[in-house]
């Protein structure tokens, strides 16, 4: 499954500038291993395992991205993504990168982000809240898991 980088909605220096508000709005420092880890989801480009994490920069320490998490998560800076094994993956807030969807590989568990046409997201949109609508729901937004099997799996099947 391969993912392709999602362009962000903000630079890597105006990333670091709201990071700083939205922590500071909460009482929270932006320390260089929160920075660190939103530099390393914003490389990623896809929602990252904290296994994932670990390996992306040896410096990492489990316990302290546990904790950091935590913190960017409570001030809209990350967004939690689980998949079907229940193993949590963190990628930027979807206000700091383009809207967008998951497909997650019930084999290994990979997610990858996607994006369709603003075509096909506004007919999908349509569709849901026409549903949304018969089950007296108002819907604010969305989010889209597709889930299966990627090509690399498949192909070692």
């Amino acid at each position: 499954m391969t993912g392709h980088q999602l362009s962000t909605n903000v630079s890597a220096g105006d990333l670091d500038t709201i990071a700083g508000e939205r922590l500071a709005a909460i009482d929270q420092r932006y320390t260089s291993g929160r920075q660190a880890l939103m530099t390393a989801l914003r490389l990623a480009g896809r929602p990252l395992s904290i296994a994932e994490l670990l390996d992306s920069n040896r410096s990492f320490v489990q316990s302290s991205i546990y904790r950091n998490l935590v913190v960017l998560e409570q001030a809209k800076l990350v967004a939690r993504v689980v998949a079907h094994d229940d193993l949590a993956r963190y990628e930027l807030g979807e206000d700091l990168v383009d809207h967008h969807h998951h497909l997650m590989c019930t084999t290994c568990g990979r997610i990858d982000d996607f994006e369709i046409t603003i075509e096909d997201e506004h007919e999908l949109l349509k569709a849901l809240k026409r549903s949304a609508r018969r089950a007296g729901f108002a819907v604010e937004g969305h989010r889209l898991d597709l889930v299966g099997v990627c090509k690399e799996c498949r192909a070692t099947s």
